[in-house]
């Protein structure tokens, strides 16, 4: 293994910042950079050589890729995270734009919502993957969420409560509980695992995540990130009282003062329940 691979593994590996997937996806962005940068001439690297014309180099070829705005965007903030453990910050632009990296555009009035149907759920063989597909259609929540859901833990009666171990960013959040829907779910989740986790005690995370895959595959489930787009339609309707741009619903430019009002809290609920911190995010699953 080249000294560059091998630093940044050991970097990653001794700094566990972030939610396992995130942690995940840094290593394995890193160790492409550390292969992208062998294969343009720069030999002999280790983790502290790091320089502008490193990230210079690796910008200009991810842009002749054509990687979309959101790749790049994910894998500068790896490099930016590298360059801080190695004390090296000042190797990188804090923006952006000095690499000509436009902002991520979010605007989009299709809705990519999924929804979840008994005799798809029927085909999902495992009872713990099944439970944490129906955590996250009814609640929004992401997969690594739904996976490590401990019912004893995040059932608080009118709400539930995400750990910052569960969540991406390391970011702990509640969810109310609305519906009889939600609340007949998380009823099914206790009665499954008790005082566990979807994750059944004899795997770990990475070996349940592969049982999650295959079933989901075998039965014909993708894109289901979708779930979420879906949650925040549903909610969105809910808070404002019609339908979001993504469905059909009136763009910003047709509503009154006071509607446009309530459009900017329900972006704001919204937000803060998926885990993300700007409501610009939610463009991308309501629409504008």
């Amino acid at each position: 293994m080249r000294d560059l691979n091998y630093n940044l593994k050991q970097l990653c590996r001794n700094c566990r910042e972030g939610s396992y997937a995130t942690q995940q996806n840094r290593e394995r962005i890193l160790t492409q950079a550390a292969d992208e940068l062998h294969q343009m001439g720069y030999r002999r690297m280790q983790a502290r050589s790091l320089k502008p014309k490193h990230i210079e180099a690796l910008v200009k070829l991810w842009r002749e890729k054509d990687l979309s705005i959101g790749t790049i965007k994910n894998r500068m903030a790896a490099l930016r995270w590298w360059a801080t453990k190695v004390n090296k910050l000042n190797v990188i632009a804090k923006s952006n734009e000095f690499y000509g990296i436009p902002d991520r555009r979010f605007v989009t009035n299709q809705s990519k919502a999924k929804e979840l149907t008994e005799p798809q759920l029927s085909k999902v063989r495992d009872e713990h993957v099944r439970m944490s597909l129906e955590l996250q259609r009814a609640f929004g929540l992401r997969r690594e969420e739904a996976m490590k859901f401990t019912p004893s833990y995040a059932d608080q009666g009118d709400h539930i409560q995400l750990k910052a171990s569960w969540t991406k960013g390391g970011r702990p959040r509640a969810i109310p509980v609305r519906t009889e829907h939600q609340r007949d779910v998380l009823n099914q989740a206790r009665r499954l695992v008790g005082f566990g986790s979807l994750i059944p005690p004899h795997r770990n995370y990475a070996q349940h995540l592969r049982v999650y895959e295959g079933h989901t595959t075998r039965a014909g489930l993708s894109s289901l990130h979708g779930l979420r787009h879906a949650y925040a339609q549903e909610r969105y309707e809910e808070l404002t009282g019609w339908k979001c741009p993504a469905t059909g619903g009136p763009g910003r430019e047709a509503l009154s003062p006071e509607q446009r009002e309530l459009d900017h809290e329900a972006r704001l609920t919204i937000s803060q329940e998926l885990g993300h911190e700007r409501s610009q995010i939610t463009t991308a699953y309501v629409g504008r």
